[in-house]
């Protein structure tokens, strides 16, 4: 009689969420077998998942004995653990420091740009929208102007900076932010959405600016 083992590596996401996507989709990248739980709100607030999270957020990476929160540090998590190849997270320092800096972009200017725009379109909030669009502008000017001569954000190859970056920038017409004043970010795009298992970041059904 046969049995079914479960994956050691269990994600807490869900489906719109740009911080869950950054992270499930590098683990299709991976090839690596893992169980998915959706995350909503009221789990979000229960005693088991606060014992994972005791902000409550999404993502949050269980790996065996390992519980970690953070889209971006379970990046270089499963780079550094599974990525054989090294280029994922490359370690020669100048590489290195490019990574980071689109990293901590993607934990700045991203998420108090495109992405707080989305969420507070989506979803409402206190902040202010036009604030965050603004955001949103300066930052997509500076990618645009950086992917003018390049094909990926920090390297010769996709790395866990592109991955970081790409779902809120993806996404950034439902926070009303075109994306057609950005022709290398769409050519981006396509090249991120071309890399072999990632699943392009799920779409709102909310009308949006194209």
């Amino acid at each position: 009689m046969s049995t079914t083992t479960e994956p050691a590596i269990t994600l807490y996401g869900t489906p719109l969420s740009g911080h869950s996507h950054r992270v499930e989709a590098f683990l299709n990248i991976l090839g690596l077998p893992y169980r998915y739980v959706e995350a909503g709100a009221e789990l979000r607030r229960s005693e088991s998942f606060l014992a994972l999270n005791p902000f409550g957020q999404i993502p949050v990476l269980v790996d065996g004995d390992l519980v970690l929160p953070d889209s971006v540090a379970i990046l270089v998590y499963l780079a550094d653990r599974y990525d054989a190849s090294g280029l994922w997270n490359p370690k020669a320092p100048e590489d290195a420091a490019r990574v980071q800096r689109w990293l901590s972009i993607a934990a700045g200017d991203l998420r108090f740009g495109p992405a707080l725009a989305r969420i507070l379109t989506l979803w409402g909030g206190a902040a202010s929208l036009t604030d965050a669009q603004a955001v949103a502008g300066r930052v997509l000017r500076f990618m645009d102007g950086h992917l003018a001569s390049r094909d990926w954000l920090a390297a010769e190859r996709p790395t866990i900076a592109d991955i970081a970056c790409y779902a809120y920038v993806a996404r950034a017409p439902e926070g009303h932010i075109p994306l057609d004043p950005y022709p290398a970010i769409r050519r981006w795009l396509e090249r991120v959405e071309a890399i072999p298992a990632l699943t392009p970041m799920p779409q709102s059904a909310i009308p949006q600016s194209a």
